[in-house]
């Protein structure tokens, strides 16, 4: 997949839009307490160490990961924080904090949750009009719907309008089965980007490489850009956009990462 997103371990450099939303947010930042940053590569996981010393998550967990890639991106993350400690601009060191805190131990849980937004999957919503905007919904959602029925066996029922349409109880069982095949780190990515896609089928797109990010992103948002095309958009809906995408792209990074 061909993005400006790169999937190494090189830290990304926050956009102007992005970095004037979190100008604006509330400060009241740690100070950095630690010299260097390196990571100790055992046999199954990679260790963060500050200093020397292993760091560790919200919740005492040891920040460590399966993936060597992973762990040299957020010694990057670390290694960049200046005078103090920001986690708006350590994205997957957030992402991984997550789901060692929250998902380990807890996996059936959130692949039921994910599974339960197939409820109210965006891809299956549709607009009754304008025609514009029903034929842009249809160009992008379509085939998705076609490619979830043929690869993964989600046979899924569209609708329109905001009339809520109950899904097959065989797809949702369907769907955790595939779910299941993630691990604790993949399942947070994947949920962080069912949540801001307001779609399963277009997380699944993504990461099952069907859809590059760059289309990801446009098929999520194929309404909002309907609209400011029609209507224009604010300087605030912009960097709300900018910083949600950068989540988005932290997320799919994440995922990325975690592959061989």
């Amino acid at each position: 997949m061909n993005d400006s997103n790169t999937n190494d371990g090189s830290l990304e450099k926050p956009s102007k839009v992005r970095e004037e939303y979190i100008a604006k947010a509330p400060r009241g930042l740690p100070k950095r307490f630690y010299k260097s940053v390196c990571v100790h590569h055992g046999e199954k996981s990679h260790r963060i160490l500050l200093d020397g010393r292993p760091v560790k998550t919200p919740k005492r967990n040891r920040l460590e990961v399966p993936s060597p890639r992973l762990a040299q991106a957020l010694q990057a993350e670390w290694a960049a924080q200046e005078t103090h400690i920001d986690p708006d601009r350590m994205p997957l060191t957030k992402l991984v904090n997550t789901a060692l805190d929250g998902v380990v131990g807890k996996e059936a849980e959130v692949i039921d949750s994910i599974a339960q937004y197939l409820e109210s999957d965006a891809v299956c919503y549709r607009a009754q009009g304008p025609k514009e905007l029903v034929a842009l919904q249809q160009k992008n959602w379509d085939p998705l719907l076609r490619w979830a029925w043929r690869e993964l066996g989600l046979k899924l029922k569209p609708t329109q309008g905001i009339m809520p349409v109950a899904q097959p109880g065989k797809t949702l069982n369907k769907a955790r089965e595939h779910l299941a095949s993630y691990d604790a780190l993949e399942l947070a990515a994947i949920h962080v980007m069912t949540t801001l896609a307001g779609s399963v089928l277009i997380a699944l797109s993504l990461v099952q490489g069907r859809l590059t990010i760059g289309e990801a992103w446009t098929a999520a948002h194929v309404d909002e850009a309907y609209q400011a095309g029609h209507w224009g958009e604010d300087s605030d809906s912009k960097m709300r956009q900018a910083y949600r995408r950068n989540e988005f792209d932290a997320a799919h990074r994440l995922f990325t990462l975690l592959r061989p």
